[in-house]
C-alpha cells in the first residue's frame, strides 16, 4: 500500500472584497480564501489528496502554518494504516498532546485538520474510483461508524446505534440514490443577499434567480434594524409570497437582541433565522428558538460550530431546528457524519452551510450522503449555494432546476486547477501581484 511522501500547503485568496461578495454584518470586506492542501504518494499512479479549509482573508497564513505543523503525523504513514483505522487517526491527529493545546478541536487547529482529512478522503474517493458520496454511500455501515470518533457524543449516539441506524436504512437506498441522479439535491440561493449590495444589485439578482427557477432566497440582516426591515421588504417585493425566504445575522446579535428583532421581521415570513447569536451559546440558541417557534420561525445554525460537541449540546437543548453542518469547520468528513447521524436522531433536517471558496463542492456530497444513507427523506431539506469561484475547480458544481447535480468524478471535487492554485496564492501570485501594481490592495 502506498506510503504519504508529502504534503504542500498554499495560502490561496481570492479579492472578494471588491465587489462586496460574501458581505454580511459580521464579516464586511472579506477576501475568500482558504488554506489548501496537497497529498502526494509513492504509488506512481498519479493521484493526488487535494483539501481545503475555508477562511476570510487575513489570517490564512495562520492555517497554514498550523498545516504544516501538523504534516509531521502523516509523512511516511501508510494509506492502508489510516484508512484501516481512520478513527484512531483523526484521534491522533485531533489530540496530539502538544499541537491540541492551541485547540482542542476548535479554532485555527481544526480548521486545519478539516483540510488534511478531507484531502485524505479526496484520495480514498480517487484510489476507489467513486466520487465521495458514492463512496459514503457504499460503504457497508461497520466501515463508515468506525471512521468516527466516538468520545464525548457516545452519551447521545454510540457506535451500536450508528450502525443500526445505517442498517435501517438500507432499505430504499437504491431507489434514492436513482432519484438524486435523476433529480440532483435541493438548493436555496445566498448570491442575491450580500450586505454590502446595492438595492439595484439586490433587485437584479432576485429577478435573475428567479428567472433561473429558484424559490428560495436567503438575506443577510444584523447590521441595523431599520436597513434589515427595508431590504427584506424589497427582497419580498421581488420574490413574492409563494417563495420561500431566509434571514441570517451571522452571530450579530445578543440573545434577547435576538429575538426583539426576528420579531420585528417576522411580518416578512422567514423559515429560518441562522446565527442569531454567539455559535458557542447552546442555552441562548435554545431561549431563542423557544420564543420564535409561535412565530414559525426556525433557528439555524452550524457554519462555525466547531465540533460535535457543541452540535451534541444544540442538539440536547433544543437549540436549532436547521442543522448546519459545514465542511471544514469541523474536523473533516469524519466529524461531519457523527453529526448528520446525530441529526438524524433528534429528527432535524440537515442543511449544509455553503458558499465560500469550495464548500458549495463538497457539501454536494454531505447532503446526498444524508439522503440516502441517513434520513431518507427530503422534508425541509435544502443546501445552500452560492455562485461565486466555482470555476477554479477542475471538476465545478453544476445546478440544473435549483437542485445540484450529482459529481459523477471520482473524489471529493476539491482538486483546483492549477493556473488557479499558481495566480491566487497569496501574496506572490499572479493576480495578487497585479492589484498590488494597481493599488487596489496594500502588499504586505
Amino acid at each position: 500500500m502506498p506510503i504519504i511522501t508529502a504534503l504542500k500547503a498554499y495560502d490561496l485568496r481570492f479579492p472578494t472584497s471588491l465587489e462586496a461578495h460574501g458581505s454580511d454584518a459580521m464579516h464586511t470586506d472579506p477576501d475568500y480564501s482558504c488554506g489548501y492542501v496537497v497529498i502526494t504518494t509513492d504509488a506512481g499512479d498519479g493521484l493526488e489528496g487535494h483539501g481545503l479549509t475555508f477562511t476570510c482573508g487575513r489570517g490564512t497564513e495562520v492555517v497554514v502554518v498550523a498545516i504544516q505543523s501538523l504534516s509531521f503525523l502523516l509523512i511516511g504513514k501508510k494509506l492502508e494504516d489510516i484508512y484501516g483505522d481512520f478513527s484512531g487517526f483523526w484521534r491522533a491527529l485531533t489530540s496530539e498532546s502538544q499541537m491540541r493545546w492551541i485547540g482542542p478541536e476548535k479554532g485555527v487547529i481544526h480548521l486545519a485538520t478539516a483540510a488534511i482529512v478531507n484531502a485524505l478522503w479526496d484520495l480514498w474517493a480517487k484510489r476507489e474510483g467513486k466520487p465521495l458520496w458514492k463512496l459514503l454511500v457504499d460503504m457497508e455501515p461497520e466501515k463508515l461508524v468506525s471512521c468516527i470518533d466516538f468520545r464525548y457524543i457516545s452519551d447521545v449516539l454510540t457506535k451500536e446505534e450508528a450502525v443500526e441506524m445505517l442498517k435501517k436504512k438500507q432499505e430504499g437506498k437504491a431507489d434514492r440514490e436513482k432519484e438524486m441522479l435523476q433529480k440532483g439535491y435541493p438548493a436555496y440561493i445566498t448570491s442575491a443577499g450580500w450586505l454590502g449590495y446595492s438595492e439595484d444589485e439586490i433587485r437584479r439578482r432576485c429577478r435573475e434567480g428567479l428567472a433561473q427557477g429558484w424559490t428560495r432566497f436567503k438575506v443577510k440582516v444584523g447590521a441595523d434594524l431599520a436597513d434589515d426591515v427595508r431590504r427584506c421588504g424589497l427582497i419580498r417585493e421581488e420574490i413574492g409570497w409563494d417563495n420561500t425566504m431566509m434571514v441570517d445575522a451571522n452571530q450579530r446579535w445578543d440573545v434577547q437582541e435576538s429575538i426583539d428583532h426576528m420579531k420585528r421581521l417576522a411580518e416578512f415570513k422567514p423559515l429560518w433565522i441562522e446565527e442569531p447569536t454567539s455559535p458557542d451559546d447552546a442555552l441562548g440558541h435554545a431561549t431563542i428558538a423557544k420564543a420564535l417557534n409561535p412565530l414559525g420561525i426556525g433557528v439555524a445554525t452550524g457554519e462555525q460550530c466547531q465540533n460535535r460537541v457543541i452540535f451534541k449540546q444544540l442538539l440536547q437543548a433544543g437549540g436549532l431546528q436547521f442543522c448546519q453542518i459545514d465542511s471544514c469547520r469541523m474536523g473533516g468528513v469524519n466529524e461531519v457524519v457523527s453529526v448528520i447521524l446525530m441529526a438524524a436522531k433528534f429528527g432535524i433536517p440537515v442543511c449544509p452551510h455553503a458558499g465560500g471558496v469550495g464548500l458549495c463542492q463538497m457539501v454536494q456530497h454531505l447532503a446526498v450522503f444524508d439522503y440516502v444513507s441517513v434520513s431518507g427523506s427530503l422534508d425541509n431539506r435544502v443546501c445552500e449555494f452560492a455562485d461565486h469561484l466555482h470555476e477554479n475547480f477542475k471538476e465545478a458544481i453544476v445546478i440544473k432546476n435549483a437542485s445540484y447535480v450529482l459529481p459523477k468524478a471520482a473524489g471529493y471535487s476539491t482538486e483546483m486547477k492549477p493556473e488557479s492554485i499558481r495566480d491566487y496564492q497569496y501574496p506572490n501570485g499572479a493576480v495578487w501581484q497585479q492589484l498590488f501594481k494597481e493599488g487596489k490592495f496594500t502588499a504586505p
